[in-house]
Parts: C-alpha cells; sequence; structure tokens
C-alpha cells in the first residue's frame, strides 16, 4: 500500500510539472518524491557513493541553481527489489533511479559486456569506465538496450580494479585449479572455459560466501574489495592474483517516465553528477585495491602472484567470446565489431598493452 501511494504521489508531481511547463514555466519535478534503488545492501562499495556523494551532489547543484532539491528515498538490500530485479523494477517505475547490476542481463543488456568479454587488457577502473561510456556516445545500440527497458542511460560504474580467483585450497599455478568448481556470474563464467577440469557456478556477489561454505563450490572469482565487504577470507582464505582485468558491472539509469518528466536543467545536473559519480567510482575502487588486498591477508587470507607465462597461456587457451560478443551484436544490425575495435584501441591509446588483442580475431 505504501508503494502505491508514493508512486501517486510522484505521479500526481509529473502531472503538475506538466502543467507548470504548460504556463511557459520551468517543469519543476524536482522537491517531489525520487525513489531510489539497487538491491545490493547499503554497505556495498557503490551503494555507498550513490548515497553519500552522488544524491547529496545533484541536490547542492539543484540548490546553488535556486531549484528546490529533491526528496531522495533510498530503498537498498531488497527492500524493493533484489540484485538480479533492479532492471524490471526500473522499466516499471519502482524506481526513479537505480543502479542495473549488468551482468546479470547478457541477453536484454548485450552492449554491457564489452569490458567483460575482452579479459586480459586492463586493471585500470578509470580508463575501462571511460572507454566504455565513450563507446555508449559513439554507438547509439548500448543506450538503445536501456531505452528497449523504458530507462535513461546516464554513466557505467567499474567498482573494481581486476577480477582475481579465491578459493579454499591453495592455488599456484593453473594445473592447482583442475577439478575445481568456482562461483561466477556473467561472462566471468567463460573465462573459466579453458581451464582443463576447471568448473563455473553460476551464482552472484552476495551468494558466494555461502556456496563456498557449503561446499557447492570450491572458491569465486570476485575483487579483492568484495571479497573483505563479504568475508570471503573465511571460506576461501586463498587468492591467485591473476589480473584478469576491470569490468563495468553497474550502469546507473533514471526511469524514462521520470526523465521525461524533469526540466532540462534538472536532466544536465544528473548527467553531469553521474559522471562524476563514475570516476568517483573508479578512483575510490583503485584506492581500495592495494588496502583491500592488505585487509584481506590480515583476515587470514594469502596472496599469490600467476606467473606471467601462465596468465598468457590462460589468455591463449580462452575462446575467442570477444569475437563471438561482437558478431552477435553485428547480426541484430549492432556493429558489435566496430564497438569491439574501437574500444580496444582506447585501451591501448590510454597505455595498455593487451595479453591477448581480441579484436585481431574479428
Amino acid at each position: 500500500m505504501t508503494m502505491k501511494m508514493n508512486r501517486r504521489t510522484l505521479l500526481a508531481g509529473t502531472a503538475a510539472a506538466a502543467g507548470i511547463a504548460g504556463l511557459g514555466l520551468p517543469a519543476m519535478a524536482q522537491g517531489r518524491r525520487v525513489t531510489v534503488i539497487d538491491g545490493y545492501p547499503d554497505r556495498a562499495m557503490w551503494v555507498q557513493e550513490l548515497s553519500n556523494f552522488f544524491l547529496p551532489e545533484v541536490n547542492r547543484r539543484l540548490t546553488e541553481m535556486g531549484l528546490e532539491p529533491m526528496d531522495f528515498q533510498e530503498s537498498y538490500g531488497g527492500s524493493i527489489v533484489r540484485p538480479r530485479g533492479v532492471l524490471e523494477g526500473m522499466r516499471l517505475g519502482l524506481g526513479d533511479i537505480g543502479v542495473v547490476t549488468t551482468i546479470f542481463h547478457s541477453s536484454t543488456l548485450p552492449s554491457q559486456g564489452i569490458a567483460a568479454v575482452t579479459p586480459f587488457i586492463s586493471a585500470d577502473a578509470g580508463l575501462v569506465a571511460r572507454s566504455v561510456d565513450e563507446i555508449a556516445m559513439e554507438f547509439d545500440a548500448m543506450r538503445q538496450e536501456f531505452e528497449a527497458q523504458n530507462q535513461v542511460y546516464l554513466t557505467t560504474g567499474v567498482v573494481l580494479d581486476s577480477y582475481q580467483i579465491f578459493a579454499n585450497r591453495p592455488i599456484n599455478t593453473l594445473d592447482d585449479m583442475a577439478n575445481m568448481r568456482f562461483a561466477a556470474a556473467g561472462y566471468n563464467l567463460r573465462y573459466l572455459e579453458g581451464l582443463d577440469g576447471v568448473v563455473g557456478v553460476r551464482g552472484g556477489l552476495t551468494d558466494y560466501y555461502n556456496m563456498i561454505q557449503t561446499n557447492v563450490t570450491d572458491g569465486t572469482m570476485t575483487w579483492p574489495e568484495a571479497a573483505v565487504t563479504f568475508a570471503i577470507a573465511e571460506v576461501a582464505p586463498y587468492m591467485l592474483r591473476a589480473n584478469l582485468g576491470a569490468v563495468n558491472t553497474k550502469t546507473l539509469t533514471v526511469n524514462k517516465d521520470f526523465w521525461n518528466s524533469l526540466d532540462p536543467a534538472v536532466q544536465g545536473v544528473l548527467r553531469e553528477v553521474g559522471i562524476l559519480y563514475r570516476d568517483r567510482l573508479a578512483e575510490v575502487a583503485m584506492g581500495r585495491a592495494a588496502s583491500s588486498e592488505a585487509a584481506y591477508v590480515a583476515a587470514g587470507g594469502t596472496i599469490v602472484d600467476l606467473s606471467a607465462s601462465e596468465r598468457a597461456q590462460w589468455a591463449a587457451a580462452m575462446p575467442n567470446i570477444a569475437v563471438e560478443w561482437a558478431r552477435g551484436l553485428d547480426e541484430d544490425g549492432k556493429d558489435g565489431s566496430g564497438m569491439l575495435r574501437a574500444y580496444i584501441d582506447k585501451l591501448i591509446a590510454g597505455g595498455e598493452t593487451p595479453a591477448r588483442n581480441w579484436a585481431d580475431e574479428v
């Protein structure tokens, strides 16, 4: 009942704004209740930054412009939607602003897989985030996938420096991973396909601890900051630093109906602060990388580096999931091959040397 009342309030505000616009005055959508959602709990880094940085900065700028700040109603940790349900919840209007975890929606949002299908290139969260956003501006298909879900793409979010391997027993080489099961999500599962005897098991970040504790898996593929946040060292105290790379896994979106009710000046504030949020997430992710590894060790974890030769061997053993991804988009008229070449060119221009240039095989 409360949710229905909130939506009526929101729709009433929209109607009022439309009426003001009809009088030739700016539409004042701000000041009404604005629901902000994510299925992950508020201890997740990107949710903390959304709550503590993005939302206050939006209202600070609105106030500076002489506009009434928005009444943000924050709902995280499954109070409205679970982690996999943000995309649908935003489509239905259960949230006005939300963070979509795109790795759960590879069929609905295939263009968002661009960094996930190109591992072993960059562990620079800022470079990856900027490059993905540039691709979104240069190739309409990426934005249109969100528009089809009744949402407006604001910016991508890279919340990790690099995926690593965490296990319940020591791993020093690729051979040590044989006959082990690792929990992962989305395209990350494909990274394991070239390794003999290694099995990927689908899961989500909030599930990994229990999956390892109950012996459903022997470990997981995640990043150090998340491993610390979710106490992974308690069940998987061995980390193999393989530096699989940074991946965009979050996209900040706005419900399209809500967006269309906003004055262009307010839309501009959301876009500008969205970019700042993107860069801040990357900065925090990189800043926390070293400290998170130290915290993981302090919690009882041990870290071993995968040799450069074995890292190259792993990259070479993988199927070329980037070309598969690109050709799938090509078939849908989305120029995936163009996206792939442009994206890797941006990473190389940013100073990276790919362990494998996936675009060479397009």
